[in-house]
């Protein structure tokens, strides 16, 4: 059942790997994010609170980690969904960054500790075999644990926090590859809470910096994207040459992304 779904979720997305990602690798999230806040988006696609615990140390690795978002949905056991049959990991599509997130009701509104579920959602074992089918990378929208490992695999990890517990006496999986739902504070507005959706397919590109998601349901978006991140991070390399030769910083800025 559960190969079946992903099957299914897959033949709508022409690859995990295509000539986006391997565009984006060569980016920063920072430069991602600009770009989607002039097309509309002024979150420039951050998921907050999001902690990198391990990178790509192969030699010649991309700094940034960018795949298309294979997603994972976690449920306390009393959830009424029952429990995917079989193990998600072992049919993540070569490619894909791990997407996991936790049903809304365990969710803590964007404030810490982001989540009511303090063990591990994830672990190394996961990290071990995400890497051997050609994962990029995973975000776990809940806790991680097993550090040394990811590192030792040089497998790019990111999440909320630590844990030691594993995760099956408290939670279950009831979705794989369904829009995720992610709860984070309404930006100038106390105590409000918005909700950011991650669906599969989305492009992901995580670092040291943070996670961006760019929405991967229009082409022409993400074109239009992908399109606008190279000036802007040229004008930015012009900006920091006139900032060393003493021109003022508002002056250079200005001056170097005009039409931008």
């Amino acid at each position: 059942m559960l190969k079946r779904i992903v099957q299914r979720t897959m033949s709508s997305i022409a690859s995990y790997a295509d000539k986006h990602t391997q565009a984006l690798e060569q980016y920063t999230p920072c430069d991602v994010a600009d770009a989607l806040v002039k097309y509309g988006l002024p979150h420039g696609g951050y998921i907050p609170n999001l902690v990198q615990y391990s990178k790509n140390r192969a030699e010649a690795a991309p700094a940034t980690a960018v795949g298309r978002a294979y997603t994972v949905l976690y449920a306390p056991l009393d959830d009424p969904r029952p429990a995917v049959k079989g193990g998600y990991i072992d049919i993540a599509p070569a490619g894909a960054i791990v997407v996991i997130g936790t049903a809304s009701a365990v969710q803590t509104g964007g404030v810490a500790p982001y989540t009511r579920i303090s063990n591990a959602l994830y672990g190394g074992l996961m990290s071990t075999r995400a890497q051997y089918l050609g994962c990029k990378g995973s975000v776990i929208l809940g806790k991680i644990r097993d550090v040394s490992e990811h590192n030792a695999l040089g497998y790019p990890v990111f999440a909320y926090g630590l844990g030691t517990s594993a995760p099956t006496k408290v939670v279950k999986v009831v979705a794989v590859n369904e829009p995720l739902e992610v709860q984070v504070p309404a930006q100038g507005s106390a105590n409000a809470v918005d909700v950011r959706i991650i669906n599969p397919g989305d492009y992901v590109a995580a670092d040291e910096n943070g996670v961006v998601v760019i929405p991967a349901q229009d082409p022409a978006f993400v074109d239009k994207v992908l399109e606008a991140i190279p000036p802007r991070v040229k004008a930015d390399e012009l900006v920091a040459e006139d900032i060393k030769a003493g021109v003022p910083a508002g002056q250079a800025q200005k001056t170097r992304r005009a039409g931008l």
